[in-house]
């Protein structure tokens, strides 16, 4: 695996990828950001080397590299999930990219199920922690110890002061940015009431189908990482309407104004 990202890095730099401060990855729905970077180099990500293909949709498939705040991004314009039928170690593969290309921080934003139910769909959450429900992990078998230990520690997996940062802008800019933890699953389908009520009695508000992975590969590598969902749909088991991937990524579109917000006004403190 070291070698093929020696290998993709190698073609990325070829392509103008050059000294990259900030990484992003954009989440379902969430392509707004994307329109303020000043963007210097874009790719088909069938165009890169090694690269898994985005096999959903509305995920548009791109690796953005530009300007966004005075800082140099990187930008996944659609990220891999496990549902997809790719293991773990592939889903993180663009993660590992970028921090051999020399990101320091991470941004990671995705479109999540609300169990909350003091909050209500079209907010946003910071992530300050997260259950993996997924079966797999992207630290196992032959080859992940290249990138730091296997055991990575994640008592800590949301970089405190990126998280500082997003509360005190969302406080400044009057975006109602509630703080809870993420539960990742394998999806593709959504959840049971009674799923639903498991996954609340477990701690989580918020439910989804990425991000942890990304988070746990960031951590491993020592990549400060900071995480926000936009809460698209209301998980009331009580009170659970049908809903549709259409509904999910029009709540996304509504809510991601503000999540570029944050995520702008951050990015240029750093």
């Amino acid at each position: 695996m070291v070698d093929q990202v020696n290998e993709t890095v190698a073609f990325l730099k070829e392509k103008g990828f050059e000294q990259p401060e900030i990484g992003i990855v954009l989440g379902t729905g969430l392509g707004a950001l994307a329109e303020k970077i000043d963007i210097e180099v874009s790719l088909e990500y069938e165009h890169i080397p090694n690269f898994p293909i985005a096999t959903i949709e509305f995920h548009h498939g791109k690796l953005l590299f530009g300007t966004l705040e005075g800082k140099k991004v990187i930008a996944m314009q659609g990220r891999f999930h496990f549902y997809e039928g790719y293991n773990l170690a592939q889903v993180v593969f663009p993660i590992r990219v970028m921090k051999y290309l020399g990101i320091k921080n991470l941004f990671i934003s995705n479109a999540a199920g609300n169990m909350n139910l003091d909050w209500k769909k079209g907010q946003l959450m910071l992530i300050d922690d997260h259950i993996n429900l997924l079966p797999d992990n992207p630290l196992r078998g032959n080859g992940a110890a290249t990138f730091g230990s296997i055991f990575a520690d994640m008592s800590c997996p949301y970089d405190s002061q990126l998280n500082q940062a997003l509360s005190e802008v969302a406080q400044e800019e009057q975006i109602q940015l509630n703080k809870g933890i993420y539960v990742a699953v394998a999806g593709p389908s959504l959840e049971t009431r009674a799923e639903y009520r498991f996954l609340r009695q477990i701690g989580a508000d918020a439910v989804g189908m990425s991000t942890v992975p990304e988070v746990i590969a960031a951590n491993q590598m020592g990549l400060p990482t900071c995480a926000v969902s936009v809460l698209t749909d209301d998980c009331d088991p009580d009170n659970l309407e049908p809903v549709n991937i259409e509904d999910i990524i029009a709540i996304a579109k509504t809510a991601e104004k503000d999540l570029v917000t944050l995520f702008r006004r951050v990015i240029a403190k750093l």
